[in-house]
């Protein structure tokens, strides 16, 4: 799985109007092509009045999965401008859709990779990007003597507590980053003296600074 990625964080929109010709930038994330696609559907049912409903999406670590579609308008001048956006900002697993109303007044091929340009960036914007960042799930099982310093040293080291249980002795769930969780269990090997049994779990997203 990739360290840290960029995306959106939530369905967003946003119009804007370029010569009469109304631009609606659609973006939402996606972290499948069959989920982008039925996203790309679901706004053409919901605009099936448009004139055009132009779209481009980025899916897969490696950016496996790509499609720029122009909708209508002339070739190049919608679908790869949205994708060159997605591409541009870094995102991965997003799609976008720009849908316009024409207007009445022709904006040439300039024209119109310039607007659906606008209208991607409007419609990312409107999504919120984020950044999700991998980290690996770290149990330390303590002494109860040891969770008050332990409490303090991974509040001033920022590392991302999850659950406490406290029974017997004290559970804590651990996140660090997922590069990092090595050294992590290390450290607290020897910040413990050896007395600390850790577990490793499974890897998860989490938003940064969240």
């Amino acid at each position: 799985m990739i360290a840290r990625y960029s995306t959106v964080r939530q369905y967003g929109s946003r119009e804007i109007v370029i010569k009469k010709s109304r631009f609606i930038g659609h973006a939402r994330p996606a972290e499948t092509e069959a989920e982008a696609v039925a996203f790309i559907e679901e706004i053409k049912k919901k605009h099936w009045d448009a004139t055009h409903n132009c779209s481009a999406y980025l899916i897969g670590e490696r950016d496996e999965f790509q499609k720029a579609l122009d909708d209508g308008e002339p070739s190049g001048t919608a679908g790869k401008p949205i994708l060159e956006v997605i591409k541009n900002r870094g995102l991965k697993n997003t799609v976008v859709v720009v849908t316009r109303y024409f207007g009445g007044i022709m904006l040439g091929a300039g024209g119109l990779v310039r607007a659906y340009t606008d209208g991607a960036v409007a419609g990312i914007d409107a999504a919120d990007p984020i950044v999700r960042v991998l980290h690996r799930e770290i149990t330390v099982d303590i002494d109860y003597t040891w969770y008050g310093k332990l409490e303090n040293v991974l509040r001033d080291r920022g590392i991302r507590v999850g659950d406490v249980a406290f029974t017997d002795r004290v559970r804590v769930l651990c996140l660090p980053e997922a590069g990092e969780a090595e050294r992590f269990q290390a450290w607290i090997t020897d910040f413990t003296q050896g007395q600390a049994v850790l577990e490793a779990g499974e890897e998860r997203y989490f938003i940064e600074n969240e």
